[in-house]
């Protein structure tokens, strides 16, 4: 398998330095890839190129929500919270809905709260009137009846609940989707590549120097636009340009615990806190999502890192609500951080505005700073519009396109039961929340050599198809590439040392998927 990778990266690296494209975007994140996807689909010659993985770094790392913005209805800002209704429902129904699914939600509203149950009600039944009642009418519910959804709450510590719908995703799958559509229309994208300087002619920024990172070939693309989306790292990318270029962002540290769940989650919970903080429960991936913090972070993005006491606030917050029975440290099973990229200004992070800043520098070099997953397709188009003055060949689409797989989930289980009647019932669902109607694609490598379709880890959906199509159809280089962006394994706490063994195995082998098998497919004994 190394062989085929470095030769796919090679035919990539050579298209990479044929001729000029059109667009460079540096920054594979979510808001790099989705404007690569808006270029690539108005007609440009496209170019993607990212230090890591792509969704390394901050898309990977989020509340895993598509969600209408209740925070900004609390603040007046009613267009956004309608904005952000119509994007999540285009992708829940039409781009994306194998990946985002609906989700109720319970305000927890803690006696001696900083919110009451008059003013939750009125918010309730105004954000779902923002969304046109799509999800039906938000509303209160009494504790007990709380409890039904989610019995983990404290209901003896509370009021009230508020209930309403947003969506959640799994949010490293939807970026490697997006990778995938941005290919498909066209973009030429490589990871593990790093930017070791600009490219200018005349003062204007031309293109890029660039290493790849998986065996140290340096080479250089030639773009009329540059576009610099690297999230935490744009300031840095924007020095390169002119080293005397003030920030332009603060960053701010989010970090998250998954936890084993033990009894059953019908809802989210979302808990508000004193100084307009909220504390997130969430079903995700059979297991309990919880977070966040949000504070300014100064360091190296590199060394990001959840601390013990990121830990002990999160499960401190969580448990105003839910019973400590149900967020005991012991069950943490994987954490992880991220950073908000926020423009500049003064004042904390907690208050600081989430909004898209595009700048212009000096050699011409277009630079986006800060974005959100809900809107991730209105920031692709954004940064489109911009470069409309340069690139006046631009075509764009503006229709709502689907991503590949997008299929109703329930549909493709349905088909994925009849087509493979022998994989259990966990097994099909998961694909068909992860991949959608592309599915087969995963199963069809398990035609000939069926211990493919086995389980990776005996207590997790994933199955080794999964891993070998990661590596030959999803850019996966890495152990981590394939078992914490590509399968569920890391996030699961399912990747243990057996397990990185046998996918370094499947990574490093040579030859046919006969010869790897017999290696495969006592992984599933253990």
């Amino acid at each position: 398998m190394r062989e085929q990778l470095s030769e796919q990266r090679a035919r990539t690296r050579a298209r990479l330095t044929t001729g000029r494209f059109d667009v460079l975007v540096v920054g594979g994140g979510i808001v790099g890839l989705s404007t690569a996807w808006e270029a690539a689909r108005a007609g440009l010659r496209v170019a993607v190129v990212d230090k890591g993985d792509f969704a390394s770094a901050t898309s990977s790392a989020s509340s895993k929500l598509v969600h209408g913005g209740l925070r900004y209805l609390a603040r007046g800002n009613i267009r956004l919270v309608r904005e952000n209704h119509r994007e999540r429902r285009a992708l829940g129904t039409t781009v994306a809905p194998h990946h985002v699914r609906p989700l109720p939600f319970l305000v927890a509203l803690r006696r001696g709260g900083p919110h009451g149950p008059a003013t939750i009600g009125a918010g309730m039944l105004a954000y779902t009137a923002l969304s046109g009642f799509a999800d039906g009418v938000g509303r209160l519910l009494p504790p007990g009846r709380a409890r039904e959804y989610v019995p983990a709450l404290r209901a003896g510590s509370l009021s009230a609940c508020g209930l309403y719908h947003d969506h959640q995703m799994n949010d490293a799958r939807l970026a490697v989707t997006t990778a995938r559509a941005a290919a498909e229309s066209g973009a030429v994208l490589l990871n593990h590549a790093e930017v070791l300087g600009l490219r200018t002619v005349h003062g204007a920024v031309s293109g890029v120097d660039v290493r790849d990172g998986t065996d140290g070939t340096e080479f250089g693309i030639d773009a009329a636009v540059v576009v610099n989306a690297a999230g935490p790292w744009v300031d840095h990318l924007r020095r390169m340009e002119d080293p005397a270029a003030r920030p332009s962002t603060r960053l701010s540290k989010g970090t998250h615990l998954v936890l084993r769940r033990h009894d059953r989650w019908d809802a989210a919970v979302t808990t508000p806190l004193d100084g307009g903080r909220v504390s997130f429960a969430i079903p995700w991936e059979d297991q309990l999502l919880v977070g966040t913090t949000d504070e300014e972070y100064t360091g190296d993005p590199a060394a990001l890192r959840p601390s013990d006491a990121d830990v002990d606030q999160i499960l401190g917050e969580a448990g105003l609500s839910i019973g400590q029975e149900h967020l005991r440290r012991s069950d943490v099973v994987y954490s992880f951080s991220g950073l908000r990229v926020l423009p500049g200004g003064d004042g904390d992070t907690q208050h600081a505005k989430r909004e898209t800043v595009v700048s212009v520098g000096r050699g011409g070099m277009v630079s986006i700073a800060g974005g959100k997953w809900t809107t991730f397709r209105d920031i692709g188009r954004k940064v489109l519009a911009h470069l409309s003055t340069a690139l006046p060949q631009a075509r764009p689409d503006t229709g709502i396109a689907p991503l590949p797989g997008a299929a109703s989930p329930d549909a493709v289980e349905y088909v994925l039961g009849n087509a493979a009647p022998e994989l259990p019932h966990d097994v099909t669902a998961h694909l068909a929340r992860h991949y959608g109607s592309v599915s087969h694609e995963v199963l069809a490598l398990g035609l000939d050599e069926p211990a493919l379709l086995e389980r990776v880890h005996p207590d997790g959906p994933d199955i080794w198809a999964q891993v070998v199509y990661a590596m030959e159809r999803e850019w996966a280089c890495t152990i981590d590439d394939v078992l914490r962006r590509r399968t569920t394994l890391t996030v699961r706490g399912l990747d243990t040392a057996d397990v990185r063994e046998r996918v370094a195995a499947v990574l490093e082998h040579d030859g046919p998927v006969a010869g790897r098998v017999d290696g495969l497919s006592r992984v599933t004994h253990l």
